[in-house]
């Protein structure tokens, strides 16, 4: 009987082990999902190894903006840092604070230089180039949601940055753009541009949760969705709304429909993605995002 439990014992611990094994395994390829390709320019992503050993996550910050911080596969418990890069990054040496359990150090990685291309667009309604003064009021207050959705943070484990293209369409105006609306230059293009019918579905690239929706001067229509751990993504010039705040939303779940909404020169989505509160391209969360999108005007 002794024996019996001796040689039960150890195989009841080695069954425990490989469930839990198989539980954390799971876990991990959760946490380590497809992250978007990394290109460490203005308005890029630049994709971090802290090189720091802890079982936790470690907590990022560059300047005061938290930042994503994802499983690096090739190094058990050790993390790497998804990291925005603002459009007026000055190329050069930057620098991350990474704080863990007992620790907190600085981690640096390079910014290369890119330069974007001029475009020039004729907006027909006037007011949407210059606003009155009575515009510039709704302006302001607008600005203010704004601003508040795109630095929203929440806590998630899972990182949703396997994404779908949230609608079928012609890339009409790629990201970064240094735009010049009536031969006034305005700022530079922090999203893509997708051309399409009007009344085309749009739908969510990845599940997220919808921060706040609203009908903005500029914007017209649009959507913010939380996908976690600041990555958030804004949907522009649509022609209807069709989830509210607090909405929890699957991949491919139609959010609304193409639109002219706002200052437009036709029918499009303008799709922003943020990430540690600045806008990058969207296209680094695709393997080629050209052969997604349409070559032809769309009908």
């Amino acid at each position: 009987m002794k024996k019996t439990k001796m040689s039960s014992t150890p195989a009841l611990l080695l069954t425990l082990l490989i469930v839990s094994l198989s539980i954390t395994l799971a876990s991990s390829a959760v946490l380590a999902a497809k992250l978007p390709r990394a290109n460490p320019v203005p308005g890029g992503i630049a994709v971090v190894p802290l090189g720091v050993e802890s079982m936790q996550p470690p907590s990022v910050y560059y300047g005061d903006k938290r930042v994503m911080v994802a499983p690096d596969t090739d190094k058990h418990n050790h993390w790497l840092a998804v990291t925005g890069i603002n459009l007026g990054a000055k190329p050069g040496t930057h620098q991350l604070t990474v704080t863990t359990e007992n620790d907190r150090l600085s981690v640096s990685f390079d910014v290369q230089d890119k330069k974007y291309e001029t475009q020039h667009l004729t907006i027909k309604n006037k007011r949407k180039v210059n606003p009155y003064k009575k515009d510039l009021t709704r302006i302001k207050k607008e600005k203010t949601t704004i601003t508040k959705a795109l630095a929203h943070w929440s806590d998630s484990e899972t990182i949703n940055t396997d994404f779908v293209l949230p609608v079928t369409g012609r890339l009409s105006s790629p990201f970064g753009l240094r735009r010049v609306f009536n031969k006034q230059p305005r700022k530079p293009h922090s999203g893509i541009d997708i051309a399409a019918p009007l009344g085309t579905p749009i739908v969510s690239p990845s599940p997220g949760t919808v921060i706040t929706t609203g009908e903005y001067f500029f914007n017209g229509n649009t959507v913010f969705i939380d996908h976690g751990q600041g990555l958030i993504t804004m949907y522009c010039h649509m022609s209807k709304i069709d989830v509210k705040p607090g909405q929890a939303v699957k991949k491919g779940e139609q959010i609304g429909a193409i639109g002219k909404t706002g200052r437009v020169t036709g029918p499009h989505l303008h799709w922003g993605v943020s990430l540690n509160d600045v806008r990058v391209d969207p296209a680094l969360f695709f393997d080629n995002l050209n052969q997604l999108v349409q070559k032809k005007p769309s009908q």
